[in-house]
């Protein structure tokens, strides 16, 4: 059977056309972020369904490739405790629990109580979670690179300054209510 995915394609329709029609339907509305928001909706899709893919072909799901991933990035001896890892992967600590529980029943982790006596728990990568966050990031960053190709090495710095600035700017204003109700 041959792969359909992405199920669901981003619309077709230009961003610029679409902030025109809300600007003719609704004058007066602000449209400003529309050629920037959509754009990103878009490109987080595209992304995401590639890397899904991409992780499908390999066998393994974002979730564990999630906590495989932040262990292997922490160094030798590959551990951290489960609040750290809900911190660095930014899920509670529930959703920690039943990842590494996943990871650890396919032999990619284990767990034991932390030596300081607290009730701390430490997730160690495994020999064979170790191999497969190997190859797997390998092939996602292999892909990801092949899908930024079209960007110069000065225009890929430049994006990814604006886009820390936008993030960093978005996270707060976030945080607050809107100004508009």
């Amino acid at each position: 059977m041959p792969d359909n995915y992405p199920f669901d394609p981003p619309s077709p329709y230009p961003a610029a056309e679409i902030a025109r029609a809300w600007q003719r339907e609704r004058p007066g509305t602000p449209t400003d972020s529309i050629e920037i928001v959509t754009p990103l909706w878009r490109l987080a899709k595209l992304f995401a369904d590639d890397r899904r893919r991409v992780l499908a072909d390999a066998g393994v799901d974002p979730a564990t490739l999630d906590l495989l991933s932040v262990l292997r990035r922490a160094g030798t001896p590959y551990e951290l405790s489960t609040r750290e890892l809900s911190r660095r992967t930014l899920v509670t600590a529930g959703a920690i629990s039943q990842r590494v529980a996943r990871a650890e029943d396919a032999g990619l982790v284990t767990r034991r109580a932390a030596a300081d006596g607290s009730r701390a728990v430490v997730v160690t990568l495994t020999a064979a979670g170790h191999d497969l966050v190997e190859r797997t990031v390998e092939q996602v960053l292999v892909r990801e690179s092949e899908l930024i190709a079209s960007l110069s090495p000065d225009a890929r710095d430049r994006l990814a300054t604006q886009l820390q600035k936008l993030l960093d700017e978005v996270s707060r204003v976030a945080r607050k209510p809107s100004s508009r109700r």
